[in-house]
């Protein structure tokens, strides 16, 4: 029995956020210690068979006939549609083997993304499966099925899809000139004109406050309806941006795995909320808490394995000598902190189990290098707060109690005993009854079907990174054809 299937939380909103985007449908709310893979030999060619001292030749790509070459090179001037590039590049038509290498990078990119693992930031733990395009364009081409080939190398998520829709929607506003700077003191008119650009909700003589609310709920922002610093500030962003911002979600979308569990608990870092899925779907969510950009909190995906309940907290050494024991020892103790000597004969610190205790009361742990886990917190206040990226790199939970629930719902002697265990006040670990897939992902770019997209900020400076990496990637791919924008510092 899986420890989701018991799940009877209504949807929740999403708490003033907007929608966070769903991985199979939408857009996720929310990536794995990178996922274990097996080894493939090097692209086309074939694993050796059992008693064999050396791998077959590279699976060999028929002749493409002209009507297919001609198909081949219309396809590969779409790179900007699939966020590949910024903007088109003149090309030379190709043939042959340089046509050839051509479409198995392209395939390579829209699979697995443009960058390749050297580029990857430590913290961008997610990496994609390998994969080998040259076997299936061997059989696209035999079977003069190329365009059924090139449908199939995209990410099989909604998510993706609609974030394509609205890149074609933001470069088209670029391409028309972008949108006006607002000031402070904007009319109503102004600022119609202006959001209307992104909403084509927006209606003539429609109340200004409610333009801005729905505006304010795109952006992740304090729906106030009022033309406020921060709302000013987002409308302000430079469509190249937008543009850049999905760009790099989109990329990120290419390093997902092609099927995820339909039961599983993802993390948005940047919008800070976590949301729990059963059946594919959203059950539930909740805001969070996570790392705010000096700690940053790493993309990364594992399985829950187990809850401390009354969790003791081994404070990491980065924290303690940057900011404990500047403080003395004195006051640590009267705090409440223990400082205890370590085996190699130095110390550290630990804070004991409590009400006071900064991991709360519950700690759900899951394996990864960084060291990073979902926990309680005796803070609540930033809970009500639109900008909670305040942590050393841990989430924290809102509602800790509940998701622990939802775990242990398959195990009758746990179901219903969480806070029973918590008032005991002892420390003990609880083995869950199935492992559960946890995804903590980086997204601030999502759309609907109508390929209207939300934002969020990019706390980080990721989304940025990353589309003059996805530039770069294609101008190391295809140096014949450099780009025709300058990136912007």
């Amino acid at each position: 029995m899986n420890a989701l299937s018991h799940i009877r939380f209504p949807l929740l909103a999403m708490l003033g956020l907007g929608a966070a985007p769903a991985l199979a449908q939408d857009a996720a709310a929310g990536m794995p210690p990178p996922a274990v893979v097996p080894t493939l030999p090097p692209e086309g060619m074939v694993q050796p068979l059992p008693g064999q001292a050396a791998p077959l030749p590279p699976v060999p790509v028929p002749a493409l006939s002209p009507a297919q070459e001609e198909w081949a090179n219309a396809w590969l001037r779409t790179g900007t549609q699939q966020g590949l590039m910024a903007r088109s590049r003149p090309a030379k038509p190709l043939s042959g083997e340089a046509l050839v290498s051509a479409l198995l990078d392209r395939a390579r990119a829209l699979s697995t993304g443009r960058i390749d693992g050297a580029d990857f930031l430590e913290v961008w733990a997610m990496r994609p499966d390998p994969f080998n395009p040259r076997p299936s364009l061997a059989q696209a081409v035999a079977d003069d099925r190329l365009a059924q080939w090139a449908a199939g190398l995209t990410p099989p998520y909604t998510g993706y899809a609609y974030l394509q829709k609205g890149l074609i929607r933001y470069e088209g506003i670029r391409d028309s000139g972008g949108w006006p700077t607002l000031a402070s003191g904007a009319s109503a008119d102004a600022i119609r004109r202006r959001v209307g650009i992104e909403d084509p909700a927006v209606t003539p003589g429609e109340p200004v406050v409610d333009v801005l609310q729905r505006a304010q709920r795109r952006y992740g922002l304090n729906p106030t309806g009022q033309l406020d610093a921060r709302t000013l500030t987002a409308l302000n962003v430079p469509v190249e941006d937008r543009i850049a911002a999905i760009m790099a979600n989109m990329e990120r979308w290419r390093w997902m795995p092609r099927t995820l569990p339909i039961n599983r608990v993802q993390v948005n870092i940047a919008a800070a909320v976590l949301t729990v899925f059963e059946g594919d779907q959203p059950v539930t969510s909740m805001r969070a808490v996570t790392g705010s950009p000096t700690n940053q909190t790493p993309m990364l995906s594992s399985s829950i394995h187990s809850i401390v309940v009354n969790p003791p907290w081994n404070v990491p050494m980065s924290i303690a000598n940057r900011e404990l024991f500047p403080k003395g020892r004195a006051t640590l103790i009267k705090q409440g902190y223990k400082i205890v000597k370590t085996p190699e004969g130095g110390e550290r610190i630990v804070q004991p189990a409590g009400p006071g205790s900064a991991l709360g009361r519950l700690k759900f742990d899951f394996n990864n290098p960084f060291a990073v886990y979902l926990h309680d917190t005796p803070s609540r206040g930033k809970f009500s707060s639109y900008d909670r990226l305040a942590s050393h790199g841990c989430v924290r939970l809102q509602k800790p109690v509940e998701l622990a629930e939802l775990m242990v719902a398959g195990d009758p002697k746990l179901d219903g005993q969480i806070q029973t265990l918590i008032d005991s006040g002892k420390t003990q670990r609880v083995s869950l009854p199935e492992q559960v897939a946890v995804y903590l992902l980086y997204w601030t770019a999502f759309a609907g079907s109508n390929g209207v997209v939300s934002f969020r900020a990019d706390p980080y400076g990721w989304d940025k990174l990353l589309a003059q990496k996805i530039e770069a990637s294609s101008d190391r791919a295809d140096p014949a054809k450099p780009s025709t924008i300058a990136s912007k510092d």
